[in-house]
């Protein structure tokens, strides 16, 4: 490991050398980020799961770095230009952009001007041209003539070229405009001549400008959509007189004719080679910074969205509201299976309502339904309504779940594999059902770009997309823990170490021996070697196990310590498991050893304390303002309440029980400057907004929270 590489993301990320260093060589030995962040907090110094996966984006870019210096020595070399100062100048390059112009002299390119200049004997010129030296560079042009050269301005033009390449080449020439754009650099959106009547979604964008590193991520997103959508022309420049003052400054020595064409040359340069690459590279460059950002606050929606409270296993009817269609009804059991379905139609005539009445409450008793979850969309208030309206001899809990991505899960290889039998109306019914049972477990199954929350994440980079949303499903798969006995195959696949394959072996041991009745008994499926063993088992639960801490976050390799502390305590480890006064009684401080410090101590005291605990807040019942059921029903100055179901960094999207979500700008949050709105809602909370402005052609809502009690 590069001990530079280690220093650099340590100062990056605000740690030490040694917990980069560690955390590297545990990834190195096939440990993952959930597994490092809880099980080895001794070699990392408690690194949270957020930084051990900065450690490993940051290593894996160092990693690709060092794999193209190793191929750009190979080209130097092969060219035999390679010097050992320039070796020595690669290999200490630790930033890419800077290799890049390192190596852009190198760089096999098409046939340009200056290559033809070359062919026609014009570099000696063009050195003695560059050296300013020659008072007479005409006259000497002069020797240059030849069968292709027919002029001195011929001449002339052709060494300007050779000039103007080198200054392009230059490190010194691209960083004093790299420094310009970096500073004063502008953003130019302007409509495509005749386009104005398809763009006008793009209007705000017509004609725009302002400083690029102002440009929030989701404007600057939006008018490369737009770009991409051949509706606007963007463009980033930035002072071109300041840029070739400075060019001139560095390049053009004293007043003689020399300069003269130097100076000429560096216009050229700057005009025809660097600015058109220079803009490409921040154009590149803020559009990588937007989608980064946008990523980011995608990834925090999906982690909260994945982290919801749960409801637990209850019996649950499940119902995905229409009018025409009627609305698809499904009972499902504490597991999650279902037991019947059937269609109602609540919205119809007086006859249809009371036949929907009756076989709803019929279904309530016979499947001894405990809750009811109604999906969002269309018809969601009015089937609300339907139900709470009914008579009930017990008290029932009435949900509104979510149903972004329940039709895309219907229609998936997933759904179709669980229900072979049902029509995707049936498979989004269980799906919403599922979701407010246990909101990770079902959601784990959708595409997260299918799921309704973040900024264009169709505009960003897809791979980096679904590398950090595919991290975000792991990272809160583990940090919850599944029942090994009753996960899917699909939500088990997020585990440490389980692979395809692996998980696939585990379904096919349940399904042949029955429940697994230990961790101990991982061992016996086919495939789990030691080290998937133990990246696996801590994040895997086994309720009513003979072993209580197979119920628990505490992983098989910390069995022993616990096993000797219930010794020392002359008990049975079962015993210690949720009995407060005991745990008290235990001298941790004696059981610290090299390999065991207060880190996995205090973890063991948690454990034991509050076993099979889950992350995850408790569900709260949400009910919307009544009488108000579409856009037509809003009044600037109401207060209603609202759940938060999206966040962007330019505010929050809420839920007010109408078809429109409305926004509450990050300027309306709060009094307070906000830069970021996680800092006042997250995602599905209940909050209570006023309403702003509503326009009703445009089905635009505005919100604010400022001076609204929150309860």
């Amino acid at each position: 490991m590069n001990v530079k590489i280690t220093e650099i993301i340590a100062q990056n990320l605000g740690v030490k050398s040694f917990q980069v260093l560690n955390t590297i060589y545990l990834l190195n030995e096939g440990a993952t980020v959930p597994f490092i962040s809880r099980y080895r907090k001794e070699r990392t110094d408690n690194l949270n799961e957020v930084q051990v996966a900065q450690i490993k984006e940051l290593n894996e870019k160092f990693t690709e770095l060092e794999k193209r210096k190793e191929t750009v020595l190979k080209i130097i070399e092969k060219q035999e230009k390679l010097t050992p100062e320039l070796k020595l100048c690669i290999e200490n390059c630790f930033n890419a952009i800077e290799l890049e112009d390192i190596y852009l002299p190198f760089k096999h390119k098409r046939r340009t001007k200056a290559m033809i200049a070359c062919e026609n004997g014009l570099k000696p010129l063009a050195k003695i041209m560059i050296a300013q030296m020659e008072h007479d560079i005409s006259f000497r042009a002069n020797s240059f003539l030849n069968d292709k050269i027919g002029s001195v301005e011929d001449a002339l033009a052709g060494a300007r070229d050779i000039v103007a390449e080198w200054i392009s080449e230059s490190e010194k020439a691209r960083n004093i405009v790299r420094r310009e754009f970096d500073s004063n650099a502008l953003i130019y959106s302007k409509v495509i001549k005749g386009k104005e009547k398809e763009a006008v979604k793009y209007s705000d964008y017509f004609e725009w400008n302002e400083p690029l590193k102002k440009c929030p991520s989701h404007r600057l997103l939006a008018m490369r959509r737009g770009e991409n959508e051949g509706f606007l022309h963007v463009s980033i420049t930035s002072d071109k007189e300041h840029i070739l003052e400075n060019m001139e400054r560095f390049f053009v020595k004293g007043n003689t004719e020399c300069s003269i064409q130097v100076s000429l040359a560096v216009k050229d340069s700057f005009k025809r080679l660097i600015n058109p690459s220079i803009e490409t590279e921040f154009s590149n460059i803020s559009k990588e910074k937007a989608d980064e950002e946008a990523i980011k606050v995608f990834a925090e929606n999906l982690k909260q969205l994945l982290l919801a409270p749960p409801l637990g296993q209850k019996r649950i009817i499940a119902i995905d509201p229409g009018y025409r269609t009627g609305c698809k009804v499904v009972c499902i059991d504490e597991q999650g299976n279902l037991l019947h379905n059937e269609t109602i139609h609540p919205h119809r005539s007086h006859y249809d309502k009371k036949m929907a009445s009756k076989k709803f409450t019929s279904m309530l008793e016979m499947y001894k339904i405990e809750a009811v979850t109604i999906g969002n969309g269309t018809a969601s208030r009015e089937t609300e309504t339907f139900i709470k309206n009914l008579k009930y001899n017990r008290k029932l809990q009435v949900y509104i779940v979510n149903e972004d991505g329940a039709s895309v899960y219907s229609a998936s290889p997933v759904a179709r594999k669980e229900f072979p039998q049902y029509d995707i109306t049936v498979r989004g019914a269980v799906s919403i059902g599922r979701r407010l049972m246990d909101p990770l477990a079902e959601l784990v199954k959708i595409d997260p770009k299918s799921i309704g929350v973040g900024q264009y994440q169709h505009d960003v980079d897809q791979n980096k997309l679904k590398t950090s949303l595919d991290s975000v499903v792991e990272l809160c798969v583990n940090a919850v823990g599944v029942n090994l006995n009753t996960a899917s195959q699909h939500l088990l696949s997020y585990i440490s170490g389980l692979g395809p394959k692996l998980t696939e072996n585990i379904i096919e041991y349940r399904k042949q021996n029955g429940a697994f009745k230990s961790r101990e008994e991982l061992k016996k499926v086919k495939g789990m070697g030691p080290k998937a063993f133990e990246q696996a088992s801590g994040f895997l639960r086994i309720p009513n196990a003979e072993n209580q801490l197979d119920n628990s976050a505490v992983h098989p390799e910390s069995y022993k310590i616990v096993k000797q502390m219930a010794n020392d305590l002359k008990c049975e480890l079962n015993d210690l498991v949720q009995n407060q006064e005991m745990v008290s009684k235990i001298d941790f401080q004696k059981y610290i050893s090299e390999k065991i410090g207060w880190p996995t101590l205090n973890d063991i005291k948690t454990e034991l304390t509050k076993p099979w605990r889950d992350p995850r807040k408790h569900i709260k019942i949400f009910e919307f303002a009544t009488g108000i059921f579409s856009i037509t029903d809003l009044k600037e100055g109401m207060v209603v309440p609202g759940i938060v179901n999206n966040i962007t960094k330019f505010g929050a999207f809420v839920d007010i029980g109408v078809k429109q979500s409305g926004l509450v700008h990050v300027s309306e949050l709060a009094e307070r400057f906000i830069s970021n709105p996680n800092e006042i809602v997250k995602l599905h909370q209940h909050i209570k907004v006023r309403i702003k402005e509503v326009d009703i052609e445009r089905k635009r809502i505005q919100l604010s929270m400022i001076g609204v009690e929150q309860d």
